[in-house]
């Protein structure tokens, strides 16, 4: 572990930096409110008055290696980390360049800063930018322990209002950030209300500070974060309490809305009174009143001029390329500013296997694969529930973090949502992070995180990125139940930007983690639980440098009767059903992408086409498939597109009614001789 270089001291605050700052932010917001968004130029418009001079002042305290993971409100701090204003106000109207090329919504903001502080990109619900912030803080103090890098002082940063401290992310961030100690501010606006809804509704006693008073290894700064004096010194502390490596730190600043949640928002639901009270407390005149000195006459002139030129700039960019607004979806070649390039080269790779030695079967062939990633790439890191000493409830970890140390094979909490965000601000920061979901239904708390991941490219039109390999085990395992026996494959190929592996069998399993591991885009890493050590799925080790592409089906039958589409769990199954029968069997390997060239092919040899999954029927990936042949095939078919799935209904408990319920060879075997002979 390399020794820590001392941490450097903030420097003096400028506040005629922040009175500048504060003043650009009141007159982007006043040309937004009184021109843009009545002539419909910005759509969506938030206002930070009143948030504004402690976000500018925290802003200022942040520097290299840094990263704030912000919200809807957070433009004054983009400012303070100098944001161009043309991208502020551009973004906004939707047009070209700026955070995302007219992709997303304007204040869902990204601000790539290298040589300062970066914006990491805005997540679109409450409470999912916590999480994310929580990953950056470990990967600051991955890259010290493991990595070798000296410290900096680099902290991770998240900003939230009072009402998103009620989420899921909130709490797993501040379980990570608590139990790990790691070098996080969590910076809280608290403006008394969540949109409409009062924080008596949403905070016990209206202070989450207050309330976490007693948690273990958390600083707490409480305060007013309208006064300038008592704002700077709160924060001043709370930044330098982080960088010094005493511990998270969460501040609260008490802080007046004094506009509507949005343009859209009357704020009929408060009253005269507390809207009078609320501009009392105004922190720019209280600015103005402590930096009288400043020649703010100037300072407002100097800056009307500047918000104006930017306005113009603006309005001057075109609206993006329609026919552009379909890349970046996956890397395309292209290495995002932020995030990516973190897996080994696959120089030196083949797709031809090399078998050696005995048959493994797939719990071995993964777990070997790690094995080697981990040995050979440093920044590779495997965590989840169970993962460590268990060595994952699967036996697939087993013996990793004997290996590799308790930094590159951890435990986490009980919270889906913070493994995901968690590996989202690893990745970020350069990691090839590796989290487990323990069985596939328990992945619904993360989906809102998996969901932000694999826009991110797209979003920000490829200004960050976070590839990451996503293991979640699933489908059933001599029995099923409803919790732990679900595959539900297709919701993850409905998530741009994520590819998804489901491999039958070792070989497969190998080549496609291996590839996954050196690529640049997130994966689901679908591991079936019958799969993992069935006699069937066995194969040799296929070679230390075997990869394999995505969207490269494999026949493992062949023959000119019909075309039989499956992957998984149903591989072998339909192997046995068309004994007997010239049948084409093609096991997918992977759903996104998949191999639409291999199947049509087939298809209009055989002109025949069954599909066998052991999703449910209705909206399963075999609709798209069959969709695709009746598409693109229809004048080549003899017969009708078949499916047999799973019935629409949760995976059965008892093993008699499980069998019944999944495709079975039998029923396999009766529609491959239906549509043999129709």
């Amino acid at each position: 572990m390399a020794e820590a270089d001392p941490v450097r001291p903030e420097a003096t605050l400028d506040w005629a930096e922040v009175a500048r700052l504060v003043t650009v932010s009141r007159a982007l917001d006043a040309l937004e409110e009184q021109r843009l968004v009545p002539e419909k130029k910005v759509l969506y418009q938030f206002s930070a008055r009143g948030h504004d001079m402690a976000q500018v002042i925290l802003g200022l305290h942040l520097r290299d290696g840094d990263a704030a993971c912000g919200y809807y409100r957070s433009r004054p701090m983009l400012l303070a980390l100098g944001v161009p204003l043309a991208d502020a106000l551009g973004s906004g109207m939707g047009r070209a360049g700026g955070y995302s090329d007219g992709r997303d919504i304007g204040v869902v903001f990204n601000y790539p800063n290298p040589g300062g502080a970066h914006a990491l990109p805005m997540c679109g619900g409450v409470g999912a930018q916590y999480a994310p912030a929580a990953g950056w803080a470990q990967s600051v103090l991955y890259k010290e322990r493991v990595l070798g890098e000296p410290s900096t002082g680099a902290i991770g940063v998240v900003l939230g209002g009072d009402a998103s401290c009620a989420t899921g992310g909130f709490w797993s961030a501040l379980t990570m950030a608590t139990t790990q100690n790691l070098p996080m501010l969590f910076f809280i606006e608290d403006n008394g209300f969540g949109i409409s809804v009062p924080s008596t509704y949403q905070t016990p006693g209206q202070d989450i500070a207050a309330n976490l008073g007693s948690f273990k290894n958390l600083a707490i700064f409480n305060g007013d974060g309208t006064e300038p004096d008592e704002a700077s010194r709160l924060i001043g502390a709370a930044v330098g309490h982080v960088r010094e490596r005493k511990g998270p730190a969460l501040i609260r600043l008490t802080v007046p809305r004094l506009e509507g949640h949005s343009y859209q928002d009357t704020q009929a639901y408060k009253s005269d009174e507390t809207i009078k009270a609320e501009w009392a407390r105004d922190p720019l005149p209280k600015l103005k009143a402590f930096a009288r000195d400043l020649d703010w006459d100037f300072i407002e002139a100097s800056v009307d001029r500047e918000v104006e030129d930017a306005r113009a700039e603006a309005e001057t960019r075109g609206v993006s390329t329609p026919a552009d607004v379909t890349r970046h979806v996956f890397f395309d070649g292209d290495m995002a500013t932020v995030g990516g390039g973190a897996g080994a080269s696959l120089e030196g790779t083949t797709d031809v296997p090399a078998p050696d030695g005995q048959r493994i079967n797939m719990v071995t062939a993964i777990r070997r694969v790690l094995d080697q990633e981990l040995t050979t790439n440093p920044r590779v890191l495997v965590f989840g529930e169970d993962v460590g000493p268990k060595g994952g409830v699967h036996a697939v970890t087993l013996g990793l973090q004997e290996k590799f140390g308790h930094d590159r094979v951890f435990d986490t909490s009980l919270n889906e949502e913070g493994i995901v965000g968690r590996a989202v601000g690893m990745a970020l920061a350069g990691l090839m992070p590796v989290p487990e979901i323990q069985f596939r239904k328990y992945a619904e708390p993360a989906t809102e995180q998996i969901n932000d991941c694999g826009t991110m490219r797209w979003r920000t039109a490829n200004r960050f990125a976070a590839p990451m390999v996503l293991r979640i085990p699933g489908g059933f395992f001599k029995c099923g139940d409803p919790w732990h026996s679900q595959t539900n494959e297709v919701q993850f190929v409905h998530n741009p930007g994520w590819k998804v592996a489901v491999p039958s069998n070792a070989e497969d399993a190998v080549g496609l983690l291996r590839a996954s591991l050196r690529g640049n885009d997130p994966v689901i890493f679908f591991e079936h639980r019958a799969m993992l050590d069935d006699s069937w799925a066995r194969r040799p080790w296929p070679g230390d440098a075997f990869v394999l592409p995505f969207g490269r089906a494999r026949k493992t039958r062949e023959g000119d009767a019909i075309t039989i589409v499956t992957w998984g769990a149903m591989v072998p199954r339909c192997e046995v059903a068309a004994e007997g029968i010239s049948a084409d069997v093609i096991d997918l390997r992977t759903l996104m992408p998949w191999d639409r060239d291999m199947v049509l092919d087939s298809v209009r040899r055989t002109r025949r086409c069954l599909i066998v999954h052991e999703d449910l029927r209705t909206g399963g990936f075999g609709a798209e498939i069959a969709a695709v042949v009746a598409d693109e095939a229809f004048l080549d078919l003899d017969a009708p597109v078949a499916r047999v799935t799973m019935p629409d209904i949760p995976s059965p408990h008892h093993p008699k009614l499980l069998e019944w319920a999944v495709p079975s060879v039998g029923r396999i075997r009766a529609e491959i001789d239906r549509l043999v002979g129709f």
